[in-house]
């Protein structure tokens, strides 16, 4: 598994992705080329490092709780910029990161 930040010099167009799609969610791309995002992503991303973070990956296979994740991750994404301050810190934040400047100003 290869967590990339789309802001990376040529990741958008390396992985066939726009900028709107990558502010709107996470994405997860296998080595087929097949696409996950958001939710499902996120999902895909649990099942490949595997091990107990498996388990809760199993939830997403009840299209119950699979639609309740999807609301749930769609509601985080619209809001985290409010997450910053419980650690998260942005991977292009560091000037020597190689991302292109895409922050609003």
């Amino acid at each position: 598994m290869l967590a990339i930040p789309s802001q990376r010099k040529g990741a958008l167009a390396e992985y066939g992705l726009s900028r709107a799609e990558t502010e709107r969610a996470a994405w997860a791309i296998g080595p087929d080329g097949r696409r996950w995002e958001g939710a499902a992503a996120i999902t895909r991303v649990l099942e490949v490092i595997g091990g107990p973070w498996a388990l809760p990956a199993l939830a997403y296979r009840v299209p119950p709780l699979a639609a309740a994740e999807e609301a749930l991750y769609r509601w985080f994404a619209r809001n985290r910029s409010r997450f910053h301050r419980f650690g998260s810190r942005p991977e292009c934040d560091d000037p020597e990161s190689g991302c292109d400047d895409v922050r609003a100003p």
